[in-house]
């Protein structure tokens, strides 16, 4: 058991695999939360990304809504809303007509990243050089909530929608200053700043009406398997994914594990793959555990977002299953899911 992280959740992308419709990535997240929440997640949030072939949720509401119709208890949210995608008038709408139908289940994650490529900011009407209006635009949607803008979004809330930045470094601070939880992830774990950064958030927080005191969610890339080897295939299709993308420019769909091995690997390709396995926190339960228990001990982390995707669809539901284990001292159990 994990006792420094209190709170297990879930990030899910929605990932396409080969040999199936763009679309059933939608189902199988459904069929993932419904698993989760019978394994005791916390929360579970789904992601944005625009014209990815590899990702096929662009619209976290739409899909939030969907989750919510087949879930019960399991907290639901975005990591996150892109927010300079978005008029912040129209996403506090989408959110409290969310939480209007489900009360008090609902999160908010807002994150700043643009478009990845330039055809995608054109279609966005973004450009790199547009100004940053994050902080002030995390602020106007706030009022919207809280109903203390000059306008009132509808349908008006009973309670408030719990906000999150999602960040690096420059997120951090402006967490602490908003007085908002933050969520970490990526690099900045292994950056040497972090011990600063996260104590610069904790020593410069602003308390607010959403949190009185600083709260930090670490995101980080978990497979549980039977051995290290077992995991670490189970991580390659995201390797190698991530390392064609930037060979190609396009971050595509999984591809089973067999059919990447058939394949002729450059020097190149190679050393990426292995340079993202490096990163993944995969292996037996004991493997994670132990990178668990060091990341809590470094970051004093309050929650554990955990992402990851995989091929085969079984075992990563087995994985999920496994870490529920870990985090809470429990024998693994497997999910049966219908939909």
């Amino acid at each position: 058991m994990v006792e420094a992280v209190v709170k297990l959740s879930m990030l899910d992308r929605s990932r396409t695999r080969v040999g199936y419709a763009e679309g059933a990535a939608l189902t199988h997240t459904i069929e993932r939360a419904v698993a989760a929440e019978r394994l005791g997640y916390h929360r579970f949030w789904v992601a944005e990304h625009h014209a990815v072939p590899g990702i096929a949720s662009g619209s976290p509401p739409v899909l939030l809504g969907a989750l919510g119709a087949h879930t019960s208890t399991i907290r639901l949210g975005s990591g996150g809303v892109m927010l300079p995608h978005h008029q912040p008038l129209v996403v506090a709408e989408q959110f409290l007509m969310l939480d209007a139908l489900y009360p008090g289940r609902i999160d908010l994650g807002l994150g700043r990243t643009l478009g990845f490529t330039a055809p995608v900011r054109r279609a966005l009407r973004q450009d790199l050089d547009d100004p940053d209006t994050f902080a002030e635009d995390i602020e106007e949607l706030r009022g919207y909530l809280d109903r203390t803008a000059a306008v009132t979004a509808r349908p008006a809330a009973a309670h408030q929608i719990p906000m999150f930045v999602l960040a690096t470094g420059k997120g951090v601070a402006l967490a602490a200053r908003l007085g908002l939880p933050v969520v970490v992830g990526g690099p900045v774990l292994d950056s040497p700043r972090l011990d600063e950064l996260l104590g610069a958030y904790r020593t410069g927080f602003r308390p607010s009406s959403r949190a009185s005191e600083p709260s930090v969610t670490i995101s980080v890339d978990v497979l549980v398997a039977d051995t290290d080897a077992e995991a670490a295939e189970l991580a390659l299709p995201e390797a190698w994914a991530m390392a064609r993308s930037r060979q190609t420019g396009e971050f595509g769909p999984l591809e089973p594990v067999a059919t990447i091995r058939d394949q002729a690997w450059s020097n190149q390709v190679r050393e990426r793959v292995e340079a993202h396995l490096a990163r993944t926190t995969a292996g037996s339960a004991e493997t994670v555990r132990r990178r668990l228990d060091q990341l809590a001990e470094a970051t004093g982390a309050d929650e554990l977002l955990a992402f990851t995707s995989t091929y085969d669809r079984d075992a990563q539901l087995a994985s999920d299953a496994a870490l529920a284990g870990i985090m809470t001292g429990r024998a693994q159990v497997r999910a049966q899911v219908r939909v």
